[in-house]
């Protein structure tokens, strides 16, 4: 039944099914393990040849509610829940690579995942291949060869806001019979469905629009399952026996990267969301489809309100018409170009600082996509260690201001911005 229903229906019903007498609503599970009085139920358990919960440090009853939501809601066969974002991006990539191994990613990413793929994950021994989403299918397609694990990008960008070419990389993943990895963080299922325009592999930092009260930490794998690793050359570890699981091989399974992720990179690093924040998303997601649209409208009138004003340079919003990923908006996210927008200061670094500190609703935080209303200076926060190169690469000037925003008032929003740019 869930597989028929809107998604906004599934924001509320999916994940979970109570029976007679029990619980409307997922119970916290804070527990770290579980009883089995039959020692060869517990034994198939660790064989995966049941399902269960054995030891939370790889599944746990509330977070698997949440993963069964979010997986619902953007039409996968499996999800994982995630200390964090950026650990289902690190679990995402030992999952799939090893020394050796490349990935190709837009440059255009949030400044963590750069920081991760462009600095920690080569000491590992995996090389990142930068591209920058504007560039042509052949220049992006001459940066894969047979070392080349995947191809990452996000629906919209962090925080240069670039729409994703879905079409464009998608037909390239295909081409090479190469996987495809969305993070689709600022879009939501409710705005895209990356798995509908060829992503394999979609990622979300649920501490985002998701959860969206900012009180819990966590990430999301979701696993399309629309992939075939069954005799890939590019895929060995897929298609030989994993010893530790007793010569299981994972392009036989259901869902080969999802099983093999939670088998080996859960299993060892321990990197799964707390049952607490599962349960708090968990209650947070219920609301993610009226959510975005408040987030939507409110953006699209506070970005021509930008637009218009004379100490504001420029505006980068898919909403606004003459804006560069306006019909590529219109083409993936017909339904709203989510709440997040940059603009530019007619200023340096000094202004746009002078401006946020004298906001007095909108509040400056490391944070976005939450209820509240936020803003944050990338280059001198989460962008702060990339060179002047690298941040010329990832498209983000001094002058750039990124505003998350809020379910508030849009008139109090505007009257915010305006007696803050009234000091700049």
């Amino acid at each position: 039944m869930m597989s028929n229903l809107q998604r906004d229906t599934l924001c509320v019903q999916a994940g979970y099914t109570p029976k007679t007498g029990e619980s409307r609503i997922p119970q916290i599970c804070q527990s770290t393990t579980f009883f089995y009085g039959d020692t060869q139920q517990m034994a198939d358990l660790f064989d995966l040849k049941a399902e269960g919960f054995f030891y939370t440090r790889l599944a746990n009853p509330t977070v698997e509610a949440l993963e069964k939501r979010v997986a619902a809601l953007e039409g996968g066969a499996y999800g994982i829940g995630c200390a964090s974002g950026m650990s289902a991006i690190l679990l995402t990539a030992m999952t799939l690579c090893r020394a050796g191994d490349n990935i190709v990613c837009a440059s255009e990413v949030y400044g963590g995942t750069f920081n991760l793929f462009g600095t920690t994950l080569p000491k590992l021994g995996v090389e990142c291949r930068m591209f920058d989403v504007d560039d042509p299918k052949e220049k992006i397609a001459s940066l894969v060869d047979d070392k080349t694990r995947f191809i990452y990008a996000e629906t919209v960008a962090n925080p240069v806001v670039a729409v994703l070419d879905f079409e464009k990389l998608s037909s390239i993943a295909k081409e090479n019979k190469l996987l495809f990895i969305v993070d689709n963080t600022l879009a939501t299922p409710i705005l895209c469905r990356p798995g509908e325009l060829g992503a394999n592999i979609v990622i979300h930092s649920t501490s985002k629009y998701i959860d969206g009260h900012a009180a819990a930490l966590g990430g999301m794998i979701v696993d399309i399952a629309n992939f075939d690793y069954k005799g890939n050359p590019r895929y060995p570890d897929f298609n030989t026996p994993d010893e530790s699981y007793h010569g299981l091989v994972y392009a036989d399974e259901k869902v080969p990267f999802g099983t093999k992720c939670r088998a080996q990179m859960i299993r060892d690093t321990g990197a799964i969301m707390s049952p607490q924040n599962a349960f708090l998303t968990y209650l947070g997601c219920d609301t993610l489809a009226l959510r975005m649209e408040r987030h939507c409208s409110n953006a699209k009138k506070v970005a021509a309100f930008l637009n218009s004003h004379p100490k504001i340079e420029w505006v980068r919003h898919p909403s606004l018409e003459h804006d560069r990923y306006h019909a590529l908006a219109k083409k993936y996210l017909p339904m709203g170009t989510g709440g997040m927008m940059s603009f530019g200061i007619r200023g340096d670094a000094h202004d746009c600082a002078r401006f946020m500190e004298h906001l007095k609703l909108i509040t400056q935080e490391t944070h976005v996509a939450d209820v509240r209303s936020c803003v944050l200076h990338p280059a001198s926060t989460t962008h702060r260690q990339l060179s002047d190169e690298d941040l010329k690469k990832a498209g983000i000037p001094a002058n750039l201001v990124r505003l998350s925003v809020g379910i508030e008032n849009p008139d109090d929003i505007i009257a915010d911005l305006t007696q803050a740019l009234a000091e700049v």
